[in-house]
């Protein structure tokens, strides 16, 4: 079946506005639905207990603090403290027990008889089955008494801090800071078990589990899922039958002008953007050096191998849990990020001959910015976190205390124009191309998909610490799943794509043609699939279904993606060809890529999985797969190309990054397969059986076999952190072996530029 380019580029023009009217109406939808945060709440006599603006004010609270970065609210956010709003939710059962046990029996509720114990349990379960229509919330004397002890609770806990916890001393600073705190949980708590109005179940589609307050998996969750299950079998052979029906040309070395590294001369800016490499690669050792202190603070909660014995300092008070998880998401963002950007501008001179002037100056000026950025970024973490910037300045300078958006929105701002000016360098890099083809040429896909990336990070400036949480977490994961499951897709199938071509191994047409029908598939399905994150926040009803289906759909693409990295490995089979080394990067992406987002994403987002899954550690495996094997592991393969490309054929060695891809994947396969994932199901099994709460509570994580998957992470954590140095020192080592760039480049310098500019 025969497809061709301007055919395609109108189907993903008529998807993109199908996706900007689903969405945009969303949005919409998102305001008018987003659960209410009232004026006030009353008490039985009508005293106020809270006000909506203390409300708000615990939400700032909440940020200020990184306290999404220790727990989690309606379920998003890190796994090592308790989810908020469960948290509270299980208290505020707990406690009205109590008061209704002492008032009729004069006993604790967990000294009645069962018979007693259920009849109490079935008023509390009746107390907080209620409807809103407006107006104040008005809370019975058994909510007002839970509401009080949980604000006690809080005070105990986050701001006189509890070591057990791995909570440090003073984690909100005042008792005050910490009650309104408690008032934001308790809201986020109170809307998980009132039911909509015209509805029968809560704003969060009863999430979370918790019989106690009435919530349990909607027959929604349910229906969806089994015509999800449909939709896979479907969406599997309706991606295998479109792989095999389009006549996409595959990667063939044997017989054709593969250029030798020796062959292709190295222009200043290629240099220039080389040196992005040893920049990202020490952000990605500090990643991974966080990430093994992460893992082990679920073992000693305020400890590190008994150095607090020695010193009398607690490593928790000087590194908190928070901010080493904040640092530890930001940094790996950042690498990948900063890695990607050196190669969209090491590539367009290999593929035109082009040398703009001035080119590696102004490559040069934008590492420099980004490493401003980064260091401000990642400092203001820091000083915001722990009350250093005022309280006007502090989201704005420091820390917005959203997870994968801490940083301040200045530095956000300071991102954005780096992939601004990242784009003018790239369309300077690329003008010879861009002048000669079509406007969906491979040269302006690469465009696309970085002004995409830029594009879509503009929500996160939609809403300020004082927005609704549900408004929030609508805006936050336009950027953080649109970017994963759209953009970096995209970017990904067209940095290949480039690669490609600048190995002679597919046609400019052929590349294009193979670019815009995967991103066709990835964005006809990625974009709206973001919906799946909607459903137990506090978001309208209809992303239930529509959720089911794109997520379900998510799964085309990659199997594309898929066969597109075997066709890539039977490519670079051939003995004579000279990228086998980056060529086993971008396969391992494409099938870590199928793992992780694949079949581990596709697991955990069926509706009724998701809603007992939701947050546990059956997301951070399929985080880790896809997030380092996918994104991760295109950037390494981009790095081998450019180092190989770029160092003398008779010095190249890449028996280092051999050795450094071995310990990655084993270190991966190892703490996804033997600790991660056993640890999930181990919490899928506890909510089942006991409620969310238990799930993530410090009784589940304490247990024996649980400690023992903990400490089952090490060989795995240790691989990966040795493959990382020695990374990091092969590029320390290759620094002395790089070839001089050409002075004066010309077109007739470049072994494959000729080539691409005459494919018209």
């Amino acid at each position: 079946m025969q497809i061709r380019r301007k055919t395609i580029a109108k189907v993903i023009a008529a998807v993109f506005v199908f996706n900007l009217v689903v969405m945009g109406t969303g949005a919409w939808f998102a305001y008018e639905e987003a659960p209410p945060i009232p004026e006030q709440v009353v008490g039985p006599d009508g005293d106020v207990v809270v006000t909506g603006e203390e409300i708000r004010d615990g939400k700032r609270t909440f940020q200020r603090n990184g306290l999404m970065n220790h727990g989690s609210i309606l379920g998003n956010g890190a796994y090592y403290g308790a989810d908020y709003t469960a948290d509270a939710l299980e208290l505020k059962v707990q406690h009205m027990r109590n008061y209704y046990a002492e008032e009729r029996y004069g006993d604790a509720y967990a000294d009645l008889s069962s018979e007693r114990q259920a009849a109490i349990a079935d008023v509390v379960q009746q107390d907080l089955d209620q409807s809103y229509e407006g107006g104040d919330i008005r809370y019975s004397e058994a909510e007002l008494y839970a509401h009080e002890q949980v604000r006690e609770e809080y005070v105990k806990r986050y701001h006189e801090g509890s070591h057990e916890r791995g909570v440090g001393e003073g984690m909100i600073d005042t008792a005050a800071d910490a009650r309104q705190f408690a008032d934001f949980a308790m809201w986020t708590a109170w809307f998980s078990h009132t039911d909509r109005p015209g509805s029968t179940h809560s704003y969060t589609n009863d999430w979370p589990y918790q019989p106690g307050a009435g919530n349990d998996a909607t027959p929604a969750a349910m229906t969806w899922s089994v015509i999800a299950m449909v939709l896979l079998v479907a969406g599997a052979g309706a991606g295998i039958w479109l792989y095999r029906s389009v006549e996409l040309p595959e990667p063939e070395a044997a017989g054709l002008s593969v250029p030798e590294p020796g062959d292709v001369s190295v222009f200043p800016s290629q240099r220039a953007a080389l040196r992005f490499v040893p920049v990202a690669a020490g952000l990605f050792l500090a990643q991974v050096l966080l990430g093994g202190l992460l893992a082990h603070f679920y073992i000693e909660r305020a400890g590190f191998f008994g150095i607090e014995e020695i010193f009398g300092v607690h490593i928790l008070q000087l590194l908190p849990f928070a901010i080493a998880k904040t640092w530890h998401i930001d940094l790996g963002i950042l690498w990948i990020a900063a890695t990607w950007l050196g190669a969209g501008l090491f590539l367009p001179p290999l593929l035109t001959g082009h040398e703009p002037k001035r080119q590696s100056t102004y490559v040069n000026g934008l590492l420099v910015a980004i490493v401003v950025v980064v260091v401000g970024g990642l400092a203001g973490i820091w000083l915001g976190s722990n009350g250093y910037i005022g309280d006007q300045l502090w989201w704005l300078l420091g820390n917005e205390g959203l997870e994968y958006l801490e940083v301040g929105k200045v530095w956000q701002g300071g991102i954005l124009l780096g992939f601004l000016i990242w784009a003018v360098l790239a369309v300077r890099g690329l003008k010879p191309l861009l002048d000669r083809e079509p406007i969906y040429g491979l040269a302006h896909m690469i465009l696309y998909a970085g002004g995409s990336i830029a594009l879509l990070f503009t929500a996160g400036f939609l809403f300020t610490p004082s927005t609704n949480i549900a408004v929030t977490e609508f805006w936050r994961w336009w950027v953080v799943h649109m970017w994963v499951e759209g953009a970096f897709e995209f970017f990904i199938v067209a940095i290949i794509g480039l690669t490609l071509v600048s190995m002679n191994l597919l046609s400019r047409r052929s590349a294009e043609k193979a670019v815009m029908l995967q991103a066709l598939l990835v964005m006809g399905t990625g974009v709206i699939g973001v919906s799946h994150h909607y459903w137990w926040i506090g978001m309208p009803d209809m992303w239930v279904p529509i959720g089911s289906v794109f997520s379900t759909l998510e799964l085309i693409p990659l199997v594309f993606i898929l066969y597109e990295a075997l066709g890539q490995y039977s490519a670079m089979t051939v003995d004579e060809f000279p990228y086998r080394l980056p060529f086993l990067f971008i396969v391992a992406s494409g099938v870590w890529n199928f793992v992780g987002a694949g079949v581990l994403g596709f697991f955990i987002n069926l509706p009724l999985i998701n809603y007992y899954e939701h947050g546990t550690y059956l997301t951070v495996g399929h985080a880790h797969a896809a997030m380092f094997g996918a994104f991760g592991f295109l950037a390494l393969g981009m790095v081998t190309y450019m180092l190989q490309l770029s160092i003398d054929p008779a010095r190249w060695d890449g028996s280092w990054l051999r050795a450094a891809f071995w310990c990655w994947n084993v270190g991966l396969a190892l703490m996804v397969f033997v600790s991660v994932l056993p640890v999930g199901f181990l919490q899928l099994e506890a909510v089942f059986t006991q409620g969310y709460a238990a799930g993530r509570s410090l009784a589940f994580y304490n247990q024996p076999i649980v400690q023992n998957l903990f400490w089952a992470r090490l060989p795995g954590d240790t691989l990966i952190i040795v493959g990382t140095a020695i990374y990091a020192a092969d590029l320390v080592r290759k620094r002395f072996v790089l070839r001089r760039s050409e002075d004066d480049p010309s077109v007739d310098d470049m072994a494959v530029a000729e080539g691409v500019l005459s494919d018209d």
